[in-house]
């Protein structure tokens, strides 16, 4: 009897995490319903960095890469679809960019419970000190994803059990900060302009977990 519940209960986890993935990043039937979202981080005055902080501000934390065989992009995705048979581009650009517009959101309307799952611990730190400070200085970004003008895939990598998948977005983006009083203080509340992102997926093949997290984030001028 303990057997079968124990079946019952791993069955339930595993439904479980496949809808997480599908809402995510990898969903495999048609283009991502397009949310309209934001990415403006203000970083925080103590933990300023000699830096620039680009439009979309999100905090650009690099990692050194590792390099492995073979050397082209397509044979190292190609390395990758073989430890994930779920894994291919199409479907991973899909769900890249409707991971891009979940997480941007959330970034600007301060949703931390909604970043934690998706980003890597130094990712999401840096995430949340932007948003305290935000707070702490009173006040509201405001952005919003025109439109998503084109994703590829630009670097790839499997070292040992971790994939790396580096993703350029371009979009157009409207985005402002407003002190409390609604005053725009940084930004245009009204002007579109193109910003250029390079993120950055990780996932551990061996995990149970099936998503990918965010484990790096810059932009491109």
């Amino acid at each position: 009897m303990s057997a079968w519940f124990d079946i019952i209960i791993f069955a339930a986890i595993a439904i479980f995490l496949a809808l997480r993935l599908r809402g995510v990043l990898g969903e495999r039937h048609g283009d991502e319903q397009k949310r309209p979202n934001p990415y403006a981080l203000q970083t925080p005055p103590a933990e300023q960095t000699s830096q620039p902080v680009d439009v979309i501000d999100a905090p650009v934390l690099s990692k050194p890469r590792s390099s492995s065989a073979p050397d082209s992009l397509q044979g190292r995705l190609d390395l990758i679809a073989q430890a994930d048979a779920n894994f291919n581009e199409k479907s991973f650009l899909n769900g890249a960019k409707g991971a891009f517009q979940i997480i941007l959101n959330a970034f600007a309307t301060e949703e931390t419970p909604t970043l934690r799952p998706l980003l890597s611990d130094d990712v999401y730190d840096s995430f949340a000190a932007a948003i305290r400070a935000r707070q702490a200085a009173k006040e509201k970004l405001e952005t919003k994803v025109v439109r998503i003008k084109d994703a590829e895939i630009i670097e790839a990598s499997l070292v040992i059990n971790t994939a790396r998948v580096t993703v350029r977005i371009v979009s157009d983006q409207i985005q402002c900060t407003k002190d409390a009083s609604g005053t725009v203080v940084d930004g245009d509340a009204t002007q579109s302009r193109e910003v250029r992102d390079v993120w950055t997926f990780t996932r551990n093949m061996r995990a149970l977990d099936p998503n990918w997290h965010l484990s790096e984030t810059r932009s491109e001028a």
